[in-house]
C-alpha cells in the first residue's frame, strides 16, 4: 500500500533543500527523503576548509565560467540565465538565515565563521518551520508501477506523489551519497542522460623518484594556461598527480583534450627571466640555478621535471619557464573528482525543468548536463537550479488545483 503526499523532494543536498524550501514557501506540503543518515553531506564536506557560497563579481563575469553540453543549459539551468538567483541572491539568502557572511580579496564569498553546519542548522529549521518533513535513510530504488519505492530502515515503502523533484547528485563521491543510481531508472521512462565524467578533478602524473620530496606541497606564484583561459590559484602535488583549485579552474578544457601550460614566473617578464637566469654563477648545480631565479624548490623542481632537457642558453630556458607544459596521464577518476560533468539531457527538460517525459516531474542540480568550476560556481548552480525546480513543481501544484 502506497502513501500519498502531495510534493516529493528526493535529495537533501543543496538543490533538494533548495527546491524544498521554494515548494513549502508556496504553501505545500513537502516530504523530503534522504538517502543517507543526515542531510547534505557533500555540502559539509565542501565546506570544512571554508564553505564558498559564491562569488561576488560581475554578473556577466560570473556567468561565463557556467558550462553545459547543451545550450539551453548555460550559464545554469534558467535560473542564473535570468538573474532569479545569482551572486546577490545567494548572498542575501544566506544573510537572511541569520549568517554573517564576508567577501575574501578574490571575491570569494564566505560565512565569517567559515564553516557550512551554522548554515546548514539554520536552513533546516526554516524547513521545519515550513513544515517539511525530512525522511533520512530513504533510499530511492525505482518505480513500482505510479508509486515510488524506497528502502527505508522500516522496509520497503512506496510514496505516490502529486508533484516530484529529483535533486539524487550527479556521480563524483558516490560514498556521499551521489552514485548515479537512478540514471538506468529515469532512461526507461524515455529520459535521455549524457554519459558522466569527472569535473573539478585532477589529473594522474607519473613523477619520478625526485618528485616525491615534495608531494602534499603547494604550487603558489604560478599561472595555469589552457586554451586561451589562465588560472592564477594554487595547486597540490600529490603522490597521484597534480589537484586543488588552480588546476579545477581549467580542468574541463584539460579533460576534453587542451594541453596545459604552466608559467613559473607570471609576474616577470620574457627578458628578464632571461637575464636572471644569465646572471646566476655557472658554477652552481643546475637545481641550484633554478632555485636561485625561481625563488621557490616546489617550481624549480616542475622545471626539472617537466622542462628536461634543459637549454643552456637563458633566453631559451626563460621561454621553457614561462610556458612549462603540464605532463600528464589523463583526469583522475570520477570517484574522487569534487563534481561531475553529465546528466539529464537539456532538449529532456522544459524551461522549468520538468522532465517532458515524466509531467510533474522536476530535476535540479547536478543531476543536469552542466558544470561549473569550483569557487563559488559549482554551488550557486545547484541552489539556483534547485529554486527553479522548485518553484516549477508549486507553479504545477498549482495549476493542478484549480
Amino acid at each position: 500500500m502506497s502513501e500519498a503526499v502531495e510534493a516529493l523532494v528526493i535529495g537533501a543536498g543543496p538543490a533538494g533543500l533548495m527546491a524544498a524550501e521554494a515548494l513549502a514557501g508556496q504553501g505545500a506540503r513537502v516530504v523530503l527523503a534522504e538517502a543517507m543518515p543526515t542531510p547534505a553531506r557533500k555540502f559539509l564536506m565542501a565546506g570544512k576548509s571554508g564553505l564558498n557560497l559564491t562569488r561576488d563579481e560581475p554578473r556577466a563575469a560570473f556567468f561565463a565560467h557556467y558550462g553545459g553540453a547543451a545550450p539551453g543549459l548555460r550559464p545554469a539551468p534558467g535560473d542564473l540565465e535570468n538573474g532569479e538567483m545569482g551572486p546577490a541572491e545567494v548572498m542575501a539568502w544566506a544573510r537572511g538565515l541569520g549568517v554573517e557572511l564576508f567577501v575574501g580579496s578574490t571575491g570569494r564569498v564566505f560565512p565569517v565563521g567559515m564553516k557550512a553546519s551554522p548554515l546548514l542548522r539554520a536552513w533546516l529549521a526554516r524547513l521545519a518551520g515550513l513544515g517539511v518533513g525530512l525522511r533520512t535513510r530513504w533510499r530511492w530504488s525505482g518505480f513500482d508501477g505510479d508509486d515510488w519505492r524506497f528502502e527505508a530502515p522500516g522496509g520497503i515503502e512506496r510514496l505516490r506523489p502529486q508533484v516530484v523533484v529529483l535533486a539524487l547528485g550527479g556521480a563524483s563521491w558516490p560514498g556521499l551519497g551521489s552514485d548515479a543510481a537512478w540514471v538506468p531508472w529515469l532512461r526507461d521512462r524515455g529520459v535521455a542522460v549524457v554519459p558522466f565524467r569527472p569535473a573539478n578533478m585532477g589529473f594522474r602524473v607519473a613523477w619520478s623518484a625526485e618528485m616525491a620530496r615534495h608531494f602534499g606541497q603547494a604550487v603558489k606564484g604560478v599561472a595555469l594556461q589552457v586554451a586561451g583561459r589562465v588560472g592564477r590559484g594554487e595547486w597540490v602535488i600529490s603522490a597521484a598527480g597534480v589537484e586543488g583549485g588552480g588546476i579545477y579552474e581549467v580542468a574541463a578544457a584539460m579533460r576534453d583534450g587542451a594541453e596545459a601550460f604552466v608559467d613559473l614566473a607570471p609576474d616577470v617578464a620574457p627578458e628578464e627571466l632571461a637575464r636572471r637566469f644569465a646572471r646566476v654563477p655557472a658554477r652552481l648545480s643546475v637545481g641550484n640555478r633554478l632555485r636561485r631565479v625561481l625563488g621557490d624548490p616546489v617550481r624549480a623542481a616542475l622545471l626539472l621535471e617537466w622542462g628536461r632537457p634543459l637549454p643552456a642558453e637563458p633566453a631559451r630556458l626563460a621561454a621553457r619557464a614561462k610556458a612549462l607544459r603540464l605532463r600528464h596521464e589523463g583526469p583522475m577518476a570520477i570517484e574522487r573528482a569534487i563534481s561531475s560533468a553529465g546528466g539529464i539531457a537539456a532538449d529532456s527538460l522544459s524551461a522549468a525543468l520538468e522532465l517532458k517525459a515524466l509531467p510533474g516531474v522536476f530535476a535540479a542540480g547536478e543531476m543536469l548536463d552542466w558544470e561549473a568550476p569550483t569557487g563559488g560556481y559549482l554551488l550557486t548552480g545547484c541552489l539556483a537550479t534547485g529554486r527553479r525546480a522548485g518553484r516549477g513543481a508549486a507553479a504545477y501544484l498549482a495549476a493542478a488545483r484549480r
